[in-house]
């Protein structure tokens, strides 16, 4: 960036800064006569990180880049447009600037170091309005802009804790939210029941009609298991083919209740609508288990699953305890 001139001898006005707005002109114009003037080409950037100063756009746009100190820089943009200013944080707190400031085109800017910055705040009650009111607007902007990241990293969150495929939660959330679960229900001396789920030769399914159909009876099998559930439940893609049904406040017996109910639906449910299949469905094993007095999430788990290879050892398309 090179020094054009100062403002004192330059055609620009105190009346197009907007901090300068409702202030004595011709006393504003003294003090700033002598405030340099700097021209920055297109993609230029502005090197000044030991010290505090304002930058008032004259002519051009400028990009400011927050925070780039701090490792937190998301890559968010604002636009600095001519009459608008940037570096009033950094005059306050008396600090170097923390911004990445670049010319989106070539730029001419006012530069007015902090102490002219606090003379003129001590001699202007309109330009301390100003600055306030300037401050506020950033103060609210840089709210908004923050719930909206916490709102996208809550969608994002939960993206990483559900299957991209069938939609329901994943290992992820298994492996964080199962032992809160048996913790709570050990705690309160109430029944917890796990339901595992495998869909039937899904190898031979997958070899005779391809991915892409394995896929949809995936989708199907776990839409199907999802819609059957109240909503205190929870299903799981646990792996592969293989389902998991999260039953609080559930019995034994009731969960069997549960499985068989998701058995039946499942033959029932249809695949392919051309009738390619002998019958279009696809049918899956259940393994039921309770949770016991002191029992771990992984003794609980392999136990449902033993229950499953019970029901696959007995044919497939049942349910087993």
């Amino acid at each position: 960036m090179e020094q054009i001139g100062t403002f004192g001898a330059s055609p620009y006005k105190v009346e197009d800064l907007q901090l300068f707005n409702g202030t004595n002109a011709e006393t504003t114009a003294r003090a700033l006569a002598g405030c340099a003037i700097i021209r920055l080409p297109h993609g230029g950037k502005v090197a000044d990180s030991y010290r505090a100063r304002l930058y008032i756009v004259l002519r051009g746009a400028l990009d400011v880049e927050a925070d780039t100190s701090s490792g937190m820089n998301d890559g968010t943009v604002s636009r600095i447009l001519p009459g608008e200013s940037v570096g009033e944080q950094a005059v306050l707190d008396d600090t170097a600037n923390l911004f990445a400031i670049t010319a989106s085109e070539e730029s001419d800017l006012l530069v007015i170091e902090a102490e002219l910055v606090w003379r003129l705040i001590d001699e202007s009650n309109g330009l301390a309005r100003n600055l306030l009111r300037m401050l506020s607007f950033r103060i609210r902007a840089a709210n908004a802009l923050l719930r909206r990241r916490q709102k996208l990293g809550e969608f994002y969150r939960q993206l990483s804790l559900n299957d991209s495929l069938t939609g329901l939660c994943n290992r992820a959330w298994l492996n964080d939210m199962l032992p809160k679960m048996i913790a709570t229900a050990q705690r309160n001396g109430a029944p917890l029941s796990l339901v595992m789920i495998d869909l039937d030769h899904f190898k031979r399914f997958n070899d005779t009609h391809g991915h892409p159909a394995g896929d949809d009876a995936l989708r199907v099998a776990s839409d199907v298991v999802a819609a059957a559930l109240r909503p205190t439940d929870f299903a799981v893609r646990y792996g592969g083919e293989e389902l998991m049904v999260i039953l609080p406040d559930t019995s034994e017996q009731l969960a069997l209740m549960v499985a068989e109910r998701l058995c039946w639906r499942l033959q029932e449910a249809v695949v392919f609508s051309d009738m390619r299949l002998p019958l279009p469905h696809i049918t899956g094993s259940f393994g039921v288990a309770c949770l016991a007095a002191g029992e771990t999430e992984d003794a609980l788990v392999a136990r449902a699953d033993a229950a499953l290879y019970r029901a696959k050892q007995d044919g497939r398309n049942r349910v087993a305890l």
